[in-house]
């Protein structure tokens, strides 16, 4: 590789730690092409991207990032997986390495916060995107239906007490 080649990597590399919002490391040592390619394809599935490349390389372009502190990570064979989602990426990582346990989270990095294995882990396990869209239209919908019930509340309390007051006359 040659000079060029290796400062547009590191302009590649760069424009994924800032435009990402989260970044995971792993080791990716054993794994086969077929195993590759199936991360590679559950990381398209679920909205992330995989990257393999120099921990050399990923170092430069870390530099003056927020998530520099990240670098620590970059160390033997490692695949960046990344998402613009900021859970999505730590998802499909998390769910990859249940399955198959040649690939070894390091941790990552989530905006300007570097994550360590257990917070990756955390992240996993939070709502997607899409899943926060949906949990928001069903609390904008709630209102409405809280209000129609605060309308027919009143004619129901009415009914109960003049029931009550019915009930009393009769027995005296």
């Amino acid at each position: 590789m040659d000079r060029a080649q290796k400062e547009k990597v590191v302009e590649e590399l760069g424009q994924i730690f800032e435009s990402s919002g989260v970044v995971v490391v792993a080791h990716y040592q054993g794994l086969t092409v077929a195993e590759m390619q199936d991360l590679r394809g559950r990381a398209r599935e679920g909205g992330a991207s995989v990257r393999v490349a120099k921990n050399r390389l990923a170092k430069i372009a870390l530099e003056g990032k927020a998530c520099e502190s990240m670098s620590k990570y970059l160390e033997g064979m490692t695949v960046l997986t990344y998402s613009e989602d900021p859970v999505a990426a730590a998802k499909v990582v998390e769910g990859f390495a249940k399955d198959n346990k040649k690939l070894e989270i390091l941790g990552g990095a989530m905006g300007g916060e570097a994550l360590d294995r257990a917070g990756v882990e955390a992240v996993s396990k939070m709502p997607s995107r899409e899943e926060l869209l949906a949990q928001i239209a069903g609390m904008l919908g709630a209102p409405a239906s809280n209000i129609a019930g605060a309308i027919g509340a009143p004619a129901s309390n009415i009914a109960s007490i003049l029931s009550t007051i019915e009930e009393k006359a009769e027995a005296a």
